[in-house]
């Protein structure tokens, strides 16, 4: 223990100092008044330099850290973060995406399983058919599908005066035959030279373009029987002969630019007056049941 002696205002004392840590203030008397920490002397000449330095240091070295320095993880590499050193963690069982909660599979798919397994389409849509619906899908059917199979559906669209393969017909005995929802699949899944265009459609958009096909098809080879009693039946070159275009209405002519998968057979011709192409190569499968028809 060390004594230091003091005078203050007057005011005569000692202090005692013990140890390292504590200190004890006593009066004139000898009473010891408190007690007080004892605070080691730390800071010499060369401290606040040395600190300054450190701390720019610091500050150099934070400026480096970017961000590919930061804990993350990176899709298909390693990790030692988890027991099997995978970094991509499987998915949970039965997880299912926002918004891909797909229950109602045909409307989706345009595929029910038949009674024997197989994949079948049907001619039937999922859901009730408006003008609503049908209007939606000819303004769809007039951006995505005119250019290849024209705007009455006979294949010869504007691609085919620059080389392209005829598209479709879609309105000969072939394409007329098949159920609505081969219409569906195709623009979901693509056939032969067309792309899919499920980027392009929604699975409703789709829908409303495969029920404007059927009615496009109906406007290019309905009988007179479905006409309402009364109406007035006129041909389409009295009223383009009428309106001052007397060869709008008459067979399209197939570009010499156009590059043809198969020869015109004069017996398929459409209502379109286009040329005609016969069936895809048919896929024999097991027979089903007969699919349902659609309301009409």
């Amino acid at each position: 223990m060390r004594l230091l002696r003091f005078q203050v205002s007057g005011v005569r004392g000692q202090r005692s100092v013990i140890g390292d840590q504590w200190s004890v203030v006593s009066g004139q008397d000898g009473q010891p008044r408190k007690w007080v920490p004892q605070v080691p002397r730390t800071w010499g000449p060369g401290r606040p330099a040395l600190l300054a330095v450190t701390l720019c240091a610091l500050l150099v070295a934070g400026c480096r850290q970017d961000m590919q320095n930061e804990p993350k993880m990176i899709p298909q590499r390693g990790s030692s973060f988890f027991a099997d050193g995978r970094g991509a963690r499987p998915q949970v069982v039965n997880t299912v995406a926002r918004g891909q909660l797909h229950q109602d599979s045909y409307f989706y798919t345009g595929l029910v399983e038949g009674a024997n397994g197989y994949r079948e389409e049907q001619d039937l849509m999922p859901f009730p058919v408006t003008m609503e619906v049908l209007l939606r899908g000819q303004e769809r059917f007039n951006i995505y599908c005119t250019p290849c199979h024209s705007r009455v559906g006979n294949g010869l669209g504007e691609i085919v005066d620059r080389g392209y393969k005829p598209a479709a017909n879609l309105n000969d005995q072939v394409r007329r035959a098949q159920p609505i929802s081969h219409y569906f699949w195709v623009m979901t899944n693509g056939y032969g030279a067309m792309p899919d265009y499920s980027a392009q459609l929604t699975p409703a958009d789709r829908w409303a373009v495969a029920a404007y096909i059927r009615a496009l098809q109906l406007s290019q080879a309905a009988p007179v029987s479905v006409v309402p009693s009364g109406a007035e039946i006129r041909s389409l070159n009295s009223i383009a002969e009428e309106e001052g275009h007397p060869g709008y209405a008459q067979p399209w002519a197939l570009p010499e630019t156009a590059v043809e998968a198969y020869k015109p057979v004069a017996g398929e011709g459409t209502p379109a007056m286009a040329p005609g192409f016969p069936a895809d190569p048919r896929i024999s499968i097991p027979a089903s049941k007969p699919a349902a028809q659609a309301a009409h």
